[in-house]
């Protein structure tokens, strides 16, 4: 897989992190458009057509005026597997340096966005429904037990509270008979890769958040989220279960207000925001961190990625 430039040298890979609604679309376009560059989503809310406005993806004018890709490629009843996310991102990389290009990988998803960095090895074990169907019925506890006891490293390294990793990690250690941290050996890309992060005060990106959440209701979640649910999208699907889909929902069932369903997204969002930075920050060594609240953030973060092409 390795990967030259025009100039023979090992192809640039561009990465901008940070929690949500931090300001990565508007510093991942400015980037691009100073430095030739194509962007590849790394953020898996984003893969789903017809999801346009709770997920906050960026505009047709965006993509139109700097090309992306990785966005709209399922439907929202469809699954995209993090192996399968891997693959793509890697020949859209190959493609945009095919084409003298530098790739810009942006995104929130931790997971997405390491298994590109780091090479993850992702197990090639397919989905098996009626043992997840079985495993779930076991409930947290006793799963998080049945982990520790089978791959103690996975149950170290996954949040308990996270159901679908936990029993994916237990669905492929009964399947293949080996724990899923042997399958996951790590082969890093050949790129010469940056990574940027982009963080705000807890107070300042909350403000952020909840003005975004706002004007998702003035731009017509309420209306996306009724189109998506007679269309036969359900709420048990993981896309319909994501941020702002689940508590309109909700609502919709009459279950709660509106008001109450914004709180609720806003607060929710809060939380996951909070998650985001810690999976970042365990990372601080190999991330070049800009304040977006210091005078001139885009300047110094140009300058940095002017500094990192020259050398």
């Amino acid at each position: 897989m390795t990967k030259k430039g025009q100039n023979g040298k090992i192809g640039n890979l561009l990465v901008i992190v940070g929690p949500t609604a931090v300001g990565k679309t508007d510093h991942s376009l400015s980037l691009a458009m100073d430095f030739d560059g194509e962007i590849v989503s790394a953020d898996s809310r984003l893969f789903y057509e017809g999801m346009d406005i709770g997920t906050a993806k960026p505009s047709i004018a965006e993509r139109t005026a700097v090309p992306h890709y990785l966005i709209d490629i399922c439907k929202p009843d469809q699954t995209l597997t993090l192996g399968e996310y891997q693959r793509l991102a890697y020949r859209t990389i190959e493609e945009i340096l095919d084409r003298g290009r530098l790739p810009i990988l942006v995104g929130g998803t931790g997971q997405y966005v390491m298994a590109v960095v780091e090479g993850w090895g992702i197990p090639e074990i397919a989905p098996y429904p009626e043992l997840r169907r079985q495993l779930e019925r076991l409930g947290p506890k006793e799963l998080a037990r049945w982990l520790n006891e089978l791959d103690p490293l996975a149950a170290q390294r996954i949040d308990p509270r996270n159901m679908r990793r936990v029993v994916r990690a237990l669905e492929v250690c009964l399947i293949s008979g080996r724990p899923i941290t042997d399958l996951q050996e790590k082969t890093p890309p050949p790129y010469n890769i940056h990574i940027i992060g982009l963080y705000r005060d807890r107070e300042s990106l909350y403000q952020r958040i909840d003005r975004r959440v706002d004007a998702m209701i003035g731009g017509g979640l309420v209306e996306e989220v009724e189109a998506l649910r007679d269309q036969g999208y359900r709420a048990y699907l993981p896309s319909m279960s994501g941020l702002g889909y689940r508590q309109i929902l909700t609502y919709l069932r009459g279950e709660m207000s509106l008001s109450e369903a914004v709180d609720r997204i806003k607060f929710e969002t809060h939380r996951f925001a909070r998650q985001q930075d810690t999976w970042f920050r365990k990372d601080d060594p190999r991330i070049t961190w800009f304040d977006l609240q210091e005078p001139y953030p885009q300047k110094n973060i140009f300058a940095q990625v002017e500094s990192w092409l020259s050398d």
